[in-house]
């Protein structure tokens, strides 16, 4: 089989790369001609671990290219993925221009039967929208060619893209005929031949699915961390209500971790996107809207904290352990670190950083704005409070020692709940969490 990809971001380098590793001929395609140069060389566009090896071997076994051109790439495909960008518009509405440019594109260079596949995550309707304007550039230039639609969202994790495609949970398709639903089927199987589990269903379903499950894992997030903040302020300990409700097999552990708010590319923009889709049918949705505000208010955690313990922020250096949204990802896209940066350099406080990662991400943000160090270590020293952002493994166990006597102040604020607090505390460091008052 011969599959197409168009768009080379995450989504579709990862798609690209997963579907050559299982033998199938995958052509990526980008407008951008000097990206897809790079990636002929080796030079990725993201981090994601496992992704460079991969499509450097697959490249050398001929079974994954790159090119600039729509038209060669669609010239012998049996099925075309769109997985361009739908950024989030000022409304929070998704801005589907860059899918509309590539449904006409398609509609004005395709020559025989191709099942269109939108990979993106897309409003619903937006499929259907697709095959619109596809039928409408065929109809425009006299041809007659047969195309059909289908939707196969993505649920892919950021740092865990490649295991996650390669071994999924469940593959969610929307097809609107048999002959749509068998070409998936085959192109699915290899990744699923213990557990063959794609879940078939209409196109539009299949759409609602994806927004649907990003804001289930939202509210669960928000509701943990609301938990949180009552529990702080009754004296109970979050962490042991966590388990408690989490050994009801009706609710389970899953995304029920307090923290300092979920941020990333697809979350925010996710239940953004949802609440504009009701509102377009006149529909409010409370939950959704009360999950994103509490978020919001979460973001603010850990400098509402350092405000707590170290009074005027005024000239005072703040070191913070982590940027990116998440860990094994330089992605820091609604990531709570610039929401952090942002009130810190607003109070005055000297903003210190690293990252294993994200380093450079940053710093196109913030220029020398803020100070940028070699290692965990080297950002402490002349800190008056130190906060963990982001919780990459190297910063699971610190020497506590040597922090207390790199940082000229005793303040930790543990944004994700992941040092033993007597070990902080018995250095002489004054600890901060989510959900408990030490």
């Amino acid at each position: 089989m011969k599959i197409a990809v168009i768009g080379t971001g995450y989504v579709g380098l990862v798609s690209g790369a997963c579907f050559s590793e299982m033998g199938v001929h995958v052509t990526c395609v980008d407008v951008n001609s000097e990206k897809i140069e790079s990636l002929k060389g080796g030079v990725m566009p993201i981090y994601e671990p496992g992704l460079k090896e991969m499509v450097l071997q697959n490249m050398n076994m001929g079974r994954l290219h790159f090119t600039d051109s729509l038209s060669d790439a669609l010239s012998d495909a049996d099925v075309a993925f769109i997985a361009v960008g739908t950024p989030a518009g000022e409304d929070g509405s998704a801005d589907l221009s860059y899918v509309e440019d590539v449904a006409h594109q398609i509609g004005e260079c395709i020559d025989h039967y191709i099942l269109v596949v939108t990979k993106s995550t897309v409003p619903v309707g937006t499929t259907y929208r697709v095959k619109e304007i596809i039928s409408e550039e065929i109809a425009a230039r006299g041809a007659s060619v047969e195309f059909e639609m289908a939707s196969n969202p993505e649920f892919l994790k950021e740092g865990a893209a490649i295991r996650d495609f390669m071994s999924p949970d469940r593959v969610v398709v929307g097809v609107e005929s048999k002959r749509g639903e068998e070409l998936m089927s085959q192109l699915y199987r290899p990744f699923l031949i213990n557990n063959f589990r794609v879940i078939f269903m209409d196109i539009l379903s299949s759409e609602m699915t994806k927004y649907a499950a990003n804001a289930m894992l939202a509210t669960r997030i928000s509701f943990m961390n609301e938990m949180a903040t009552l529990c702080e302020l009754v004296g109970a300990d979050v962490n042991q209500v966590r388990k408690g409700i989490s050994s009801d097999s009706r609710i389970g552990s899953k995304f029920l971790y307090p923290g300092c708010g979920y941020g990333g590319s697809c979350f925010p923009k996710d239940v953004n996107a949802l609440m504009s889709t009701a509102r377009r049918y006149g529909y409010r949705m409370g939950i959704i809207e009360a999950v994103e505000g509490v978020n919001n208010l979460q973001k603010r955690v850990i400098y509402n904290k350092l405000s707590e313990n170290l009074g005027s922020l005024e000239g005072k250096v703040v070191a913070l352990w982590g940027l990116s949204f998440k860990p094994e990802t330089d992605d820091i896209r609604e990531a709570t670190s610039i929401v952090t940066i942002n009130l810190l350099l607003d109070a005055g406080a000297v903003v210190k950083v690293y990252d294993p990662i994200a380093m450079e991400s940053v710093r196109k943000v913030y220029g020398d704005r803020i100070a940028y160090a070699k290692d965990m270590y080297d950002v402490l020293d002349g800190a008056d409070a130190m906060a963990l952002v982001t919780e990459w493994k190297q910063f699971r166990l610190p020497d506590w020692e040597k922090i207390a006597a790199t940082m000229r102040g005793n303040v930790v604020v543990d944004g994700r709940n992941i040092f033993d607090p007597e070990e902080v505390i018995k250095h002489g460091l004054k600890y901060n969490c989510i959900g408990k008052r030490y």
